[in-house]
């Protein structure tokens, strides 16, 4: 069982408004909180249980997702499903969208597969091949390491659906508006192909 340390949760963000005196009673729940306060909570949660016992990679995975506002949680839960179902054993990563210093630099990631990518000083790092995230809009599959930054767009760009794709990020509303079986085609691809970096 996980161990909480003392701390507490900004009212804002739980949904639930604190009683103005000692004979008052809870409030009723505010209004649906904001992405922006969903990820601040996600934060402040993950710091409160970070001072605790470290959770491994699928705990942080699970934290993260269950604190994805509906529908878009149910499509992030469906798509990391299919990933490991189709890739088992494969590594998983996770990013919680943090730089070294605690600053928010990106939305947290869930990460699936490994590759090197080696830069032009000789040095090298190992990475994920795919990458998961909720963003303001919708859901952002990365598919990265690859060599032809034409491929994701010609490949799939006009049987996919509504959803934007770049040279290595497909963005999406919701899974019901692409064809997921292209989508999956693609997470395929990146998961199986011989990256370079």
């Amino acid at each position: 069982m996980a161990r909480l340390v003392a701390g507490t949760l900004r009212p804002e963000l739980t949904g639930v408004r604190p009683a103005h005196g000692p004979h008052d009673r809870w409030c009723g729940p505010l209004p649906r909180p904001s992405i922006s306060s969903c990820r601040a909570l996600f934060r402040q949660v993950s710091g409160l249980l970070a001072s605790g016992p470290e959770m491994d990679i699928p705990e942080q995975i699970e934290a993260y997702l269950a604190s994805q506002p509906e529908p878009k949680q149910t499509d992030l839960r469906q798509l990391h499903a299919r990933v490991v179902t189709e890739s088992p054993g494969c590594r998983l990563w996770f990013s919680d969208g943090t730089n070294e210093g605690g600053k928010v630099v990106a939305n947290p990631n869930i990460g699936y597969g490994v590759y090197t990518i080696n830069y032009a000083n000789g040095s090298s790092r190992e990475f994920y091949r795919i990458g998961l995230s909720a963003n303001t809009t919708g859901i952002s599959v990365y598919v990265l390491g690859l060599d032809d930054k034409t491929y994701l767009a010609r490949t799939y760009g006009a049987s996919i659906g509504k959803a934007s794709v770049t040279g290595y990020c497909i963005k999406f509303k919701r899974l019901s508006v692409i064809n997921a079986d292209a989508l999956h085609s693609a997470i395929r691809y990146g998961m199986t192909i011989d990256q370079a970096g």
